[in-house]
């Protein structure tokens, strides 16, 4: 395995290999990796002959007040996990790489796509432009033919494949099903933020979209009862703070009044100081 920091050192590395005819796919991540993100690098394998991951910590798409500075980072163990995958390149750049500070950086953004004032681009204002501007900086440098992103962050994925779609970028993008605990909580690297109590109250997430799942598999599809089941389990369970829970559509996240195969369920709380996101898709996934 190569860990390489330098743009021109991954684009020569990946020129070699692209010579030999091989199959390009790209992991990006912010590190301090899970088994989630391991589950990624698998699916990547299966599509690719060569697998490269990134980890890098971008401050764009953390807002002012957000965690940017404690954010969890394990360079070592990091590489020591991707290295037991079998990743071919990690791709490990500095701030000044990404970033030089005597050039400009274009913000992306992909408008109106998702209402600036739903879900979590309310909660966390430029999150979604950051996220675009590095991964199409990511996509430019690697020029992957597949990227595979994980289904816990459908947010990003949607607002990613609606960039690919506008930009006409040549890259295939794979969503990978969410990586849970035993007890059903959607892996996530700021779980390591949680108190033990903290800990012991986020498994009602999944809890909730699991008793959503059941209900519409039983007959309900009307929103209005199955976000009054999801949030009854929420309620239940002291200091789970929710920002929202929705049943929306697969293409712009709008809320639907009805919920058909295929229709998401978000759902976003507070519990201590640490935000959890989490989602399903109803007739795919099973809770």
């Amino acid at each position: 395995m190569e860990v390489l920091t330098r743009i021109a050192l991954l684009r020569a590395a990946l020129a070699e290999r692209r010579k030999a005819g091989a199959r390009i796919a790209f992991v990006p991540t912010l590190g301090s990796l899970h088994a989630g993100h391991l589950a990624l690098v698998d699916m990547a394998h299966a599509h690719a002959d060569t697998v490269v991951m990134s980890i890098f910590v971008n401050p764009l798409q953390f807002g002012p007040n957000e965690d940017f500075a404690r954010y969890p980072r394990d360079p070592i163990g990091d590489v020591a996990k991707a290295a037991s995958r079998a990743v071919d390149i990690v791709f490990t750049p500095s701030l000044e790489e990404l970033y030089p500070p005597d050039a400009p950086t274009w913000p992306v953004r992909v408008v109106p796509l998702v209402d600036p004032a739903r879900w979590d681009a309310a909660a966390r204002p430029g999150h979604f432009e950051g996220v675009l501007t590095v991964v199409a900086k990511l996509f430019h440098i690697v020029q992957p033919d597949i990227a595979v992103f994980g289904q816990k962050d459908i947010q990003q994925v949607t607002m990613v494949r609606a960039m690919v779609d506008a930009l006409d970028m040549p890259v295939e993008l794979l969503v990978a099903p969410t990586t849970r605990e035993r007890d059903g909580l959607a892996l996530s690297s700021r779980n390591a933020y949680l108190e033990p109590s903290d800990r012991q109250a986020a498994v009602a997430l999944s809890r909730a979209l699991a008793q959503i799942n059941r209900a519409w598999a039983a007959g309900t599809h009307d929103t209005e009862s199955l976000e009054a089941r999801g949030r009854a389990v929420l309620a239940a369970v002291p200091g789970v703070a929710v920002e929202y829970l929705a049943v929306v559509e697969p293409e712009r996240l709008e809320p639907v009044a009805r919920a058909e195969a295929g229709t998401v369920v978000m759902v976003a709380a507070r519990l201590g100081k640490t935000r959890l996101i989490d989602n399903i898709i109803l007739g795919k996934d099973h809770l």
